[in-house]
Parts: structure tokens; C-alpha cells; sequence
């Protein structure tokens, strides 16, 4: 891990992070350009989810509609992990509640992301997300929809 994602700006916040290619970029320009380097059979799992959802289109597909429920998003860390990972660390805010994410995404042996994991919290928010994804997507949506109260 870099020293250098350390640097922080007024605030506390990261001053810059470091991309899944490897470009270091002000934390507040950070995109996830990982998704645009997916395998072909790349795999999704996280704690809004049951089960697993593979291939590069689904996962996009997901990955792009999530962030796009987000009102901001802030990220305190995004850097290389181990010899193949590739970890973020963000905030974000949908519909006005706060939800915080780490992802874990493991890259193949061509640096393709492989395999992503996402964990949010707190469960009052994910729920909420959970919810919203499924409403939205016919074919994956039953990875996320859940008939539990929220």
C-alpha cells in the first residue's frame, strides 16, 4: 500500500487515490474505471444480494445503475490490494440516507476485473438499495429484491 493515499486535504478526506490502472487522480475525480475492464465473465456478490450474478454486461449493467441512485459519493480510499486486488472505500448518499461501501475486486491473470465484492452498510440502507435495484431489473432483480420488511 502507498503512503501516498495517505495525504489527506482539509477535512480528513484523502487528497488523491490511486485507480484500478494504476493513475493516481484527486479523490474527488475518482471514477471506478474498473468497469470498464470487465471479464467476460466476471462475477457480483455483495450483502444487498443473494446469490451471484455473472457476465460482463449484468455486472455493468448493476454496478452503473447503482451509482446512478447515488445523490453524492465521496471516497476516502481507492488503491491496489495484495498482488491482485483492487480495493475502494466510499460514502455515498441515496434518496438523502448515508451508505458506506468497501469493494474488494480481484483482477485476472490479464488485469481484467475477475470476481467484485461489495459490502455496504448500515442494513436500513442497504435494504433500501436492495429494494431499488430489484424494482429495476427484470433479469437480475431477483438477486436483490426481498420480500422481508425494511
Amino acid at each position: 500500500m502507498s503512503t501516498e493515499n495517505k495525504t489527506l486535504a482539509e477535512g480528513g478526506t484523502p487528497a488523491y487515490v490511486t485507480r484500478f490502472d494504476g493513475v493516481r487522480v484527486p479523490a474527488t475525480d475518482y471514477q471506478p474505471v474498473w468497469v470498464a475492464s470487465l471479464a467476460d465473465d466476471v462475477t457480483i456478490e455483495g450483502s444487498a444480494m443473494n446469490g451471484v450474478v455473472r457476465g460482463a454486461e449484468a455486472v455493468r449493467s448493476i454496478v452503473t445503475y447503482i451509482r446512478s441512485l447515488y445523490d453524492d459519493q465521496e471516497f476516502n480510499f481507492a488503491a491496489p490490494y495484495g498482488e491482485n486486488g483492487f480495493l475502494e472505500d466510499y460514502t455515498a448518499w441515496v434518496r438523502g440516507e448515508q451508505l458506506g461501501n468497501v469493494v474488494l475486486v480481484t483482477r485476472n491473470a490479464a488485469g481484467q476485473a475477475q470476481h467484485v465484492v461489495a459490502n455496504y452498510r448500515p442494513r436500513t440502507t442497504l435494504l433500501l438499495v436492495a429494494r431499488l435495484v430489484g424494482e429495476h431489473f427484470g433479469p437480475y432483480g431477483e438477486h436483490f429484491a426481498s420480500s422481508a420488511p425494511e
